[in-house]
């Protein structure tokens, strides 16, 4: 009779710490699958950053950067939303030696991209429409409407890279007032290193291949975490397009500092 109730109780401490194993194993298996740079299932990833220059003395001037990156997992599929803007002012002499403020950068963009998920890890089908007003630029207005697959690349515990390919469709007006449009080849890539437990390196590119311009994009940026939700952010951006009217430039750059705050 002792015999069985030692056999029982050594059954049931097995069956315990079997249970409390797996457990921690299917915890410990959950936390390797998710990476560093993904959102969990049902919920939004918001970031909002903002920077701004104010300059006296010899130079006046005022330039604000500010982006709201929104992006939110589903089952199928995974949504972002991009508003970014920039504007700057300076303070210069007229011809009757009055003092005035004059705008002499204004650019908004937005856009929205919806990827459904295939059954494969990180491939989607996506579809993406964006648009950029861009005052002093050499395209003023300059739509675009992509369709495509996504694929992650690379990934390991610290980092990931993601390639996008597909067609679509432009439509924009340059600084001389001509519209244009028509089909384009788009490609883009991000690359996203975690460097440390604070710190976070990004360099995302896109090239919209069309029959009378190349429209590309690049940003590289480093980002430093301050505490739990706000982050300092050095970022380096260049916008191109290989026709452009005789009195602009092709590139476009722009340097910011700016502090991120995510919720």
């Amino acid at each position: 009779m002792k015999s069985t109730h030692s056999l029982a109780l050594a059954l049931a401490m097995a069956i315990s710490c079997g249970s409390a194993a797996a457990d921690t194993k299917d915890i410990k298996d959950t936390k390797q699958s998710m990476l560093f740079d993904e959102i969990p299932i049902g919920s939004w990833s918001t970031s909002a950053e903002l920077g701004a220059i104010t300059t006296s003395g010899n130079t006046v001037g005022t330039s604000v950067t500010g982006k709201i990156d929104a992006r939110q997992e589903l089952d199928d599929w995974s949504n972002q939303y991009i508003f970014s803007g920039y504007f700057k002012e300076d303070e210069t002499t007229n011809d009757d030696g009055e003092k005035v403020r004059e705008r002499s950068a204004e650019r908004f963009s937005a856009s929205a991209k919806a990827a459904y998920k295939l059954m494969a890890d990180h491939e989607k089908l996506f579809v993406l429409a964006s648009h950029v007003n861009d005052k002093f630029g050499a395209y003023t207005k300059y739509s675009t409407l992509a369709v495509g697959h996504g694929s992650r690349w690379y990934q390991s515990s610290d980092k990931s890279v993601d390639v996008e390919v597909g067609p679509g469709y432009f439509s924009g007006t340059n600084d001389a007032g001509e519209s244009e449009h028509g089909l384009t080849v788009r490609g883009a890539a991000a690359m996203k290193w975690k460097i440390s437990q604070s710190a976070m390196f990004t360099q995302t590119v896109s090239v919209e291949r069309g029959t009378s311009n190349t429209h590309s994009i690049a940003e590289t940026a480093l980002s430093t975490k301050i505490n739990g939700t706000m982050q300092m952010k050095a970022a380096f951006s260049a916008r191109n397009d290989t026709r452009v009217p005789d009195d602009k430039k092709n590139t476009d750059t722009q340097t910011s500092l700016t502090l991120v705050y995510s919720f």
